[in-house]
């Protein structure tokens, strides 16, 4: 009786009686070597001159979607802007990294089993990725519980992400769910939801305290609460980065110094209701607010309300 294979990763399975003389051999290159390549094997696939890449599927010895780790090269775009990778129609898990050139954004590189449903592998990562022998999906709902978790590079979540402690982010994030923050939280750069955006205990903005000089300046990238003291007459300039902060909304605390009577100018992008330019408080320490809206790149709605005090 003639060796048969196993199903999925199409292992040797000598008969009673075969191969008297190199059972050993075969079982070592049949199986233990196919297994220590599906566990922990590496290929490098280059595609882009066909349309359709189909990994090789050998009984008993060695092929391409045995192995467990798959990195795609070359460069996609011209004849062939979308290509598919074709696998067996077995179960099976991959970790895939794409290192893929694209020409434009219309193109795409997808793993599947012929005639069914794939999935698209976005450019430049390393994913991990199952199929049923039907359908091939990206392995993305994970629930998982971090007691500790530090991300140096870009953060997207796609799903719901609760967070019960401290966040302090220092880099970009962008969540596609609900993000509900029920600790501290500090964002010293973009945050992005899509979703939903809910904060257990309260958003805090630090203010950003401005340097006192003849043309006052705030940089809407590091924050949007702003405090100065004045000490001489000065001028509000134009905000920096209102292309990236359209639709940002804050505050200036504006304070005189001990001496009092300073005056402040506005740059022209500044709005205010009537086209009215205000005028500060003029006694010593006296603090004014202006809130303001950054309506466009060049126009920021302000409104000033002066002497918080308390008689």
């Amino acid at each position: 009786m003639p060796s048969t294979y196993t199903t999925n990763l199409r292992l040797t399975k000598q008969a009673d009686g075969e191969n008297p003389n190199t059972w050993g051999e075969v079982l070592n290159e049949g199986v233990i070597s196919l297994v220590d390549h599906a566990i922990a094997g590496y290929t490098s696939i280059s595609v882009g001159t066909t349309a359709t890449v189909t990994l090789t599927e050998n009984q008993g010895s060695g092929d391409q979607s045995r192995s467990a780790i798959l990195e795609f090269k070359g460069t996609i775009g011209g004849s062939h802007d979308n290509i598919d990778v074709l696998i067996p129609n077995t179960s099976k898990v991959y970790v895939v990294k794409n290192s893929i050139t694209y020409t434009d954004s219309t193109d795409s590189l997808v793993l599947k089993v012929a005639g069914n449903t794939g999935v698209t592998i976005p450019s430049g990562t390393v994913a991990l990725y199952v199929t049923n022998g039907v359908t091939t999906e990206a392995v993305e709902n994970i629930n998982t519980t971090f007691s500790s978790l530090n991300v140096t590079g870009a953060a997207r979540f796609d799903s719901t992400v609760t967070v019960s402690g401290a966040v302090d982010l220092k880099t970009n994030i962008s969540v596609g769910g609900t993000a509900v923050i029920g600790g501290a939280a500090q964002f010293a750069s973009t945050v992005t939801v899509s979703g939903k955006g809910k904060f257990m205990t309260g958003a805090l903005t630090p203010i950003v305290t401005l340097t006192d000089a003849a043309s006052v300046a705030t940089d809407l990238n590091t924050g949007n609460v702003f405090y100065v003291t004045l000490g001489g007459n000065r001028t509000l300039a134009a905000p920096t980065e209102t292309t990236t902060n359209i639709g940002a909304v804050g505050q200036i605390f504006i304070q005189q110094d001990g001496t009092g009577s300073r005056t402040l100018s506005y740059n022209t992008v500044f709005q205010f209701p009537g086209a009215s330019v205000p005028t500060l408080s003029t006694s010593a320490n006296a603090v004014d607010t202006l809130f303001y809206a950054v309506r466009t790149t060049t126009k920021v709605d302000a409104i000033l309300v002066k002497n918080f005090s308390r008689s």
